[in-house]
């Protein structure tokens, strides 16, 4: 959400030279340190997450920050399976794991992944992303309508979120109730004021006010309605839009926040990024090449269930492990570059494959 990024912003100057040292150890690919605070902090409880919107949305192409989505191709390969490619897991097991995918996404069973196998592949891993929201979703709905009558108000949402903070629930809905003030710390009252206007954008019209299931689910996991979609990309687009046209030229999207690059291992981070971005504007996002990207594009870049971004995708997987130029994708080659497709690197790939296969 935009508050996070405003709110990190606010303390970019203070991030230390073991921030960005660590950022390079953790991860190669890691983007440079315009993350949004909600990465930063530590990990919410287990009730502030069933009723909070998420931070990272599994299967979309672009965070909420407005970042890229570096764990996308895994999301899209792996699907709900995902967590179960640890770094640290055994690599035979992994392999297992692996061959067995291959062998599903090879739908017509030629030993070979086409792209148009690889771009039904990645629609049922994304499906798998949205039915796991709306199981989650259910839960969450609980959480926040306790009385079970199936719709929600914006006070009884305030109610819950401030309880997740710390906040006596009796005393805040009393609060609520009669108008008085309830003393939040400014990030708090940020973070209220921007869920209330996710809220209302969530509210289909006729509005009413109140959220029911489904509503509540758009106004946790925007990817699933077109509107909250639609609002994603405004809040993403005023993000980065520096000259406040409603569109980003290529300088804005791959523009970096306003701070200092203290070392050159954090230089080497920013500009891999900023390679990164580049590609993804020129090549995916800007589908007429104008060196314009509007928030048509943008919206249909970040669409989930957009079958041509997957037939894309599909195509850009396959090349990066296409070593034999065919087009295609064979098991040894997808076990060659396990740790793009799944994050786990294995080694001695080939040991094995055909007796395994």
């Amino acid at each position: 959400m935009a508050v996070w990024r405003k709110l990190w912003c606010r303390n970019l100057l203070s991030v230390s030279l073991l921030v960005f040292v660590l950022l390079h150890a953790m991860d190669v690919h890691a983007r440079p340190a315009n993350m949004s605070a909600a990465k930063d902090k530590s990990p919410a409880t287990k009730d502030e997450n069933e009723i909070l919107p998420a931070d990272h949305l599994n299967g979309v192409k672009m965070e909420l920050d407005g970042h890229l989505n570096k764990d996308f191709h895994q999301e899209v390969f792996l699907g709900k399976e995902i967590e179960e490619f640890e770094e640290d897991s055994e690599p035979r097991r992994n392999r297992k794991k692996l061959i067995d995918i291959f062998t599903k996404v090879d739908f017509n069973k030629d030993k070979s992944v086409s792209a148009k196998e690889m771009q039904r592949w990645i629609m049922e891993k994304t499906d798998e992303h949205f039915q796991e929201a709306m199981v989650e979703n259910k839960n969450s709905f609980r959480a926040v309508d306790p009385d079970g009558d199936g719709h929600v108000t914006w006070d009884e949402y305030r109610v819950k979120f401030l309880a997740s903070k710390g906040f006596n629930e009796k005393e805040t809905a009393e609060k609520i109730k009669n108008n008085e003030d309830l003393k939040l710390d400014e990030e708090t009252q940020e973070v209220l004021e921007s869920l209330k206007d996710r809220w209302f954008q969530a509210d289909n019209p006729p509005g009413d006010q109140l959220l029911n299931e489904q509503e509540f689910l758009s106004f946790l996991h925007p990817e699933h309605s077109r509107g909250m979609l639609r609002y994603m990309v405004r809040e993403i687009v005023r993000d980065l839009d520096q000259d406040g046209d409603k569109k980003l030229t290529l300088s804005e999207f791959i523009s970096l926040p306003v701070g200092t690059v203290e070392n050159q291992q954090a230089q080497d981070i920013d500009d891999d990024w900023v390679r990164e971005r580049k590609k993804e504007f020129e090549d995916v996002i800007d589908s007429n090449h104008d060196a314009i990207v509007t928030m048509e594009e943008l919206e249909e870049y970040m669409d989930p269930m957009n079958e041509h971004n997957a037939l894309n995708e599909a195509k850009q997987m396959i090349a990066v492990a296409d070593e034999n130029q065919n087009h295609n994708l064979e098991l040894d080659e997808i076990l060659k570059y396990s740790e793009y497709f799944t994050g786990s690197k294995l080694m001695d790939y080939a040991r094995n494959v055909h007796e395994e296969f």
